[in-house]
């Protein structure tokens, strides 16, 4: 390999100026990700603001409801990553099922989720960012009778929910914490 054949770098085997850059804005953006993991709850607001403003913006441009369209079907998606469990149990043998815990440190953990919700959080506000920047170019505003796009979506996600209920109900697993039973310890 000679000098400068790796990406970003220059002749001269330093890091290029514009990697070096990118380098730094990605740290950046990973240090704010990082200090906002333990306020889930405003992490929520601001995302169901960013799609407040985002939704007024499409309703006032009255444009982009294929833009629209595709945001919903993928945060259908990811809502439903995060309601799967990581290991589908209608995978597992009859034999195999959950297992308890066999050595001192290892954690038995009964439900695990796909998509953690951070992830669930990150992308969703990812894609409504992505989103809203299709909506300052006119090729993504693609003429459509918008009330045909929102009834489809509303059959696809009343299938697609009744189905993931179903599996829910199927195999006994709860994908929320409210309404479980809590031990508590007595000391």
């Amino acid at each position: 390999m000679s000098e400068g054949d790796s990406v970003g770098e220059s002749i001269h085997g330093k890091p290029s100026v514009v990697a070096a850059f990118f380098t730094r804005v990605g740290q950046v953006y990973q240090s704010w990700l990082d200090k906002s993991t333990p306020f889930y709850a405003m992490r929520w607001v601001g995302t169901v603001l960013l799609a407040a403003v985002y939704m007024i913006r499409v309703y006032i441009l009255q444009g982009w409801y294929i833009v629209t369209y595709a945001l919903g079907i993928y945060h259908l998606n990811l809502f439903i990553a995060f309601l799967s469990p990581k290991v589908d149990p209608s995978m597992l043998d009859e034999d195999e099922g959950p297992s308890l815990p066999t050595k001192q440190n290892e954690e038995f953990r009964p439900f695990i989720r796909r998509l953690p919700e951070f992830k669930f959080w990150h992308s969703a506000t990812k894609g409504i960012v992505i989103a809203m920047i299709c909506t300052f170019f006119d090729a993504f505003n693609v003429p459509v009778f918008w009330p045909i796009l929102v009834m489809y979506f509303i059959m696809l996600f009343c299938i697609t929910m009744k189905r993931q209920i179903k599996h829910m109900v199927k195999y006994r697993y709860l994908p929320f914490t409210h309404g479980k039973r809590t031990y508590k310890e007595e000391t």
